[in-house]
């Protein structure tokens, strides 16, 4: 999805992780998602990069789908939907 379109979306919840090391904002995101219901979306922020990397391959694992990142001056907000 392009920047714009992640911007519109509905978002479920907001994971706030920035200043949070890796493996934190993940573990924060996958609690999130603990409560989101089924097709939802979670938009996780960290000003940690590793991240970037970490949420789409979890997402993947996990059966949930990566909607995709902005990227802004420090800080990467990703996007992720709910599967099973």
């Amino acid at each position: 999805m392009s920047a714009d379109e992640l911007r519109k979306l509905t978002v479920d919840q907001v994971v706030d992780a920035r200043g949070i090391p890796c493996p934190g904002p993940l573990l924060k995101a996958q609690k999130a998602m603990e409560s989101t219901p089924k097709a939802g979306v979670i938009e996780v922020i960290s000003s940690d990069i590793a991240t970037s990397l970490d949420i789409p391959v979890w997402a993947d694992k996990a059966g949930h789908q990566y909607l995709g990142m902005i990227t802004e001056p420090g800080v990467w907000r990703l996007y992720v939907k709910r599967g099973r």
